[in-house]
């Protein structure tokens, strides 16, 4: 089962089946949902080997693609020619014109919203600046919904689908209830974000699910390494709070109450500095945005402009190390040794066979991976405690791209969802 599965599968209510006729309702609806993750994990197929690959009948597989094209999720293209001896078939894709899915990240300063067609790719992108913990709960449920009611509008008029909508805030998330129940650096506490949005956005709000940024970010780096030898994965945000989204044997870790990857709040700073949280000596009041921020420029500099957007100042700050800068440079070596007591104990703890640096510190990558691997290697204590250590390459929108590939997984588990063309 892929990652994206396992991140919406909880979600989903288990029918008992009330008759035999349901029965094969449930079962056609699961077949067609095979064909179209084989074509998720795997590319284009002919019906043959579709057919074998599902241990589907020929003619059983013929029936479901030709559903699953009336419904605009597949299509016929190139001619595939196997090696066998008869007619050549036709090569089955996934068809990405019909249906979408719809990611929102709420971040401390910004709000991205990212939609990907069926076949993953985007096709809408955004960050819009937010003072988000400087302003009422209210005032930001009206600016996001006026955000994601835009970009639903866009998506509808382009002739799209929008299957599902994740919202990913940072905090800890209360799943049944759609609320987050603790969002510190958000000054949050049981906001009821999913009811809030839905009502601001209207009747034709598709059914919004909530899920915590950093785990989606991990489900959207993941997406990546389906295939790889990669199983167990920790993605680290390198935002003004510091999460992780933790990736173990190939499914989504969330805990018993949701509460997994706050790893921001390990007792690895300064005893003496209170965080937003309630603690002292959080990892993340070290490693964080805003204290980068601090270390690379003085106030007033260009760089602590709330107005200007987050990339134009990061982007400020590399030239800056391209350059030479000696306080960039000296800042990027601070965080770099802070961050290495933290993923010292992640690597212990959770044994990853990779690492995703996130957020700010994928920015940097260049200044960062090497002395984080060199000293992780130092540190093993086997072959068996290697880890790679990579920078995204997904940037802010690692999260809200995560939340659009989970929204797409109700098509993928059920796509007679998906009314025909």
């Amino acid at each position: 089962m892929s990652t994206q599965a396992s991140v919406t599968q909880s979600r989903s209510v288990r029918r008992t089946p009330r008759s035999g006729r349901l029965d094969q309702a449930q079962m056609r609806a699961a077949n067609m949902g095979l064909i179209l993750r084989q074509l998720q994990i795997h590319g284009g197929r002919s019906r043959a080997t579709l057919a074998t690959e599902t241990g589907l009948s020929k003619a059983t597989a013929s029936s479901l693609i030709a559903d699953l094209a009336e419904r605009g999720l597949v299509r016929e293209g190139e001619i595939h020619r196997g090696g066998s001896v008869g007619r050549p078939g036709l090569t089955v894709n996934l068809d990405g014109r019909r249906v979408a899915g719809l990611g929102l990240e709420i971040s401390i300063d910004y709000v991205a919203v990212t939609a990907v067609d069926l076949t993953g790719n985007v096709i809408r992108e955004s960050i819009t600046p937010m003072d988000v913990p400087d302003l009422p709960v209210d005032v930001v449920l009206d600016r996001v919904a006026g955000i994601a009611l835009r970009t639903l509008e866009s998506l509808r008029s382009a002739g799209y689908i929008v299957v599902g909508f994740t919202v990913a805030p940072p905090g800890v998330i209360d799943y049944d209830a759609g609320m987050v129940r603790f969002a510190p650096n958000l000054g949050w506490r049981a906001v009821a974000l999913a009811a809030g949005l839905t009502e601001r956005i209207g009747p034709e709000c598709p059914e919004i699910h909530l899920e915590n940024d950093a785990k989606l970010a991990a489900v959207a780096e993941y997406a990546g390494y389906v295939e790889s030898e990669v199983q167990d994965l920790v993605y680290l945000s390198g935002e003004v709070g510091v999460g992780a989204g933790i990736i173990a044997e190939g499914r989504l870790v969330r805990g018993w109450s949701g509460f997994s990857g706050e790893v921001g709040h390990l007792a690895l700073g300064p005893s003496e500095m209170e965080c937003s949280c309630g603690r002292r000596g959080c990892w993340e009041l070290v490693v964080g945005l805003h204290h980068f921020l601090r270390l690379a420029a003085p106030d007033g500099d260009i760089v602590h402009e709330s107005r200007r957007s987050m990339d134009d100042r990061l982007e400020i700050l590399r030239e800056r190390a391209s350059a030479g800068d000696a306080r960039t440079i000296a800042a990027l070596a601070t965080i770099a040794s802070d961050l290495i007591r933290g993923l010292s104990v992640l690597v212990d703890v959770l044994n990853p066979r990779l690492i995703v640096l996130g957020g700010y510190f994928a920015s940097f990558g260049e200044h960062l991976l090497a002395p984080v691997k060199s000293a992780l290697d130092e540190r093993r204590m086997d072959a068996g405690s290697e880890v790679l250590v990579v920078a995204s390459a997904l940037g802010l929108s690692a999260a809200c791209r995560g939340g659009a590939l989970a929204a797409l997984e109700a098509v993928f588990e059920d796509p007679t969802t998906v009314p025909p063309a």
